[in-house]
């Protein structure tokens, strides 16, 4: 990577936890802006509208310096969602530790921690992370292809997040297989969850969804490298026929129980033991699983 063409810039900020809109967390944590694994399909690319940022996505990096939280104890038991937009561990958080700094402010607050990644550095903190009550964390794999996974981003291999998993839940750490997003016809699910299955309470599966200025890019890169998949890419993103992911659903539920493992709609994994095959929770329609989430958090919260 040419870091002469990165714009790294240190900014002040009143505060890095953020009140959520996501049906699944309290608070949003984001230590910095922007992310130099500078996924293609990356949904935060969004944030250039807000930030003024002119470079590409993958380019810029602003490091976020907040005061230290004073009364990390009114987070007990609020669930935190570490890098929402940004990925905490990406390689600048070796040299800055915004992510390290962030979790030893909130030790012993009693916070709950979910965090994402597509990186191993977080096994530089597994101790730290233990510390948090059911504290989980999600790697992005939605390949075993090298040379796919090079086109797609510049995050660590798959053999590196695969290992870092399988050292978390072997230290008695909740860990995530995110198997996101599936590109219809190249991501070879089935392969995934054998690879990761020992390693992981829960795998989550979620569809390519494109939208805005990533669209392109990746209908692009179909054109260029899989011609032979333009008519499937077209059916979906252009005619919006939903029969892949249907026929997909359909094969993971009997692969499922072919291999004994649940397969829900639903994430109930934190409720099983730490030692039990994990749990297979499919997120193939966005508008549908927002709308349903968003209704069962309003519900926990009126309880």
């Amino acid at each position: 990577m040419d870091n002469q063409k990165i714009q790294i810039k240190e900014i002040n900020v009143k505060g890095v936890l953020t009140k959520s809109n996501l049906p699944v967390s309290d608070y949003s944590v984001n230590p910095y802006v922007g992310c130099l694994h500078g996924c293609k399909y990356c949904y935060a690319s969004f944030m250039k509208r807000f930030t003024g940022h002119l470079e590409p996505w993958g380019k810029f990096v602003d490091i976020k310096y907040w005061e230290p939280i004073k009364n990390p104890e009114k987070y007990k038991g609020k669930e935190l969602f570490i890098g929402s937009v940004t990925d905490p561990y990406q390689p600048l958080e070796k040299k800055y530790e915004r992510t390290k700094i962030l979790l030893e402010e909130l030790k012993g607050s009693g916070a709950r921690l979910s965090i994402a990644t597509r990186s191993d550095l977080v096994l530089r903190d597994l101790e730290l992370i233990k510390s948090f009550p059911n504290a989980r964390v999600s790697w992005s794999i939605n390949t075993l292809d090298d040379e796919f996974q090079k086109d797609m981003d510049n995050a660590v291999s798959i053999e590196k997040r695969l290992e870092a998993m399988r050292l978390f839940h072997e230290n008695g750490v909740r860990t995530t297989c995110f198997i996101s997003p599936i590109f219809p016809g190249i991501t070879d699910v089935k392969a995934i969850i054998n690879k990761a299955k020992k390693y992981c309470n829960l795998v989550w599966l979620e569809s390519l969804n494109l939208r805005g200025d990533y669209k392109a890019t990746i209908m692009n890169y179909i054109k260029e490298k899989h011609s032979d998949l333009v008519p499937l890419y077209e059916s979906i993103y252009n005619k919006k026929d939903r029969t892949y992911w249907e026929n997909l659903d359909k094969e993971m539920k009997e692969f499922c129980k072919e291999e004994n493992l649940p397969y829900v709609r639903d994430d109930d994994s934190m409720q099983r033991p730490l030692n039990e095959p994990p749990i297979v929770v499919s997120y193939f329609y966005h508008e549908e699983i927002t709308k349903s989430a968003k209704k069962k958090k309003e519900i926990e919260e009126n309880k």
